[in-house]
């Protein structure tokens, strides 16, 4: 009947509404002045002597399909990830192993293959959920960064 046709059109939009407000809310929250998610978005947070360089977390905006895991997916998630320098962590293995490097004391096809400072990477990671083009929920594990430090 007409009614029962206006009703089911009224609770899909209703559906519809709600999954926009549910995937729209990390975004609206994350953005608001003065919000912190952790002690990564605090600008009192960084430990004396460090450089706005060192190795750090990082967010953006990106859409699920740009993450090249083969989702399609327009949905927009906030992606985390390790940026930054390891130059204030180096510690004596690294000076040494760059002087070695350098004064050629190591064969060439060696010293090509050797990092000789720690990198900054993830040392914890989160799953990220959202909704497909096909209307199906997803999730992909391990797939943002949490945490940084430097590695190595």
């Amino acid at each position: 009947t007409l009614g029962m046709k206006h009703l089911l059109n009224s609770l899909l939009f209703l559906q519809m509404v709600l999954w926009v407000l549910v995937s729209l809310l990390p975004l609206v929250v994350g953005e608001r002045p003065g919000f912190r998610e952790g002690p990564e978005g605090a600008k009192g947070d960084r430990k004396q002597g460090h450089s706005p360089r060192d190795c750090r977390l990082e967010r953006r905006e990106m859409r699920v399909r740009d993450l090249g895991m083969g989702h399609d997916s327009d949905e927009i998630i906030l992606f985390k990830f390790c940026v930054g320098s390891c130059q204030s962590s180096r510690g004596n293995y690294d000076l040494a192993l760059r002087a070695l490097l350098t004064n050629g004391s190591l064969p060439k096809r060696t010293a090509r293959k050797i990092s000789a400072q720690p990198c900054c990477r993830p040392t914890g990671y989160e799953s990220v959920s959202f909704m497909d083009a096909s209307t199906t929920w997803r999730t992909i594990d391990k797939v943002s960064a949490s945490d940084c430090e430097c590695v190595g």
